[in-house]
């Protein structure tokens, strides 16, 4: 039986199918939920004119800051216990380090994690933080597909 459940969230509407996911998976079990937003860090040894990956840091966060509010409120209107946390990538913690340091300080029995589904090139060039989590996990991990939610799967989650 799971009672500590952690749910990987990104601001995605895949992460949102994620979110709502192990919610509902959490109400269901009386069992306290974490959801877990990452802060990825663009390279800052990028050499371009122009360029300030601060700019992108600092909408990431706030990114996070919204998140918390929208989905502490959905867990409350659930009668779900838990919290948000916020983590932040660095050139030594990528976000798959960061989402499995989280759930091992948290105890979690189940990660919860979108999934776009990329394949070919797609995947290989923009990689799989879900994959990666899933093969080094020493928890149980739920990917929920993007597929799961229809065509709209890949647009932009609304602001």
């Amino acid at each position: 039986m799971y009672t500590r459940i952690l749910v990987a969230v990104d601001g995605s509407n895949t992460s949102r199918r994620a979110f709502d996911n192990a919610l509902n998976l959490a109400s269901k079990l009386g069992a306290t939920l974490r959801a877990f937003y990452a802060v990825e860090n663009t390279p800052m040894y990028f050499d371009a004119p122009g360029y300030d990956p601060s700019i992108l840091r600092d909408r990431l966060v706030e990114q996070g800051k919204e998140l918390t509010a929208e989905l502490s409120a959905a867990m409350r209107g659930r009668g779900v216990s838990g919290d948000i946390l916020v983590g932040e990538a660095s050139s030594l913690d990528d976000v798959p380090a960061l989402v499995l340091r989280a759930a091992a300080e948290f105890n979690a029995d189940l990660i919860v994690m979108g999934t776009h589904g990329r394949r070919g090139m797609q995947r290989l060039i923009l990689g799989s933080v879900a994959e990666r989590c899933v093969r080094q996990s020493t928890f149980p991990v739920l990917l929920v597909p993007s597929a799961a939610g229809g065509d709209d799967a890949d647009k932009p989650a609304p602001a």
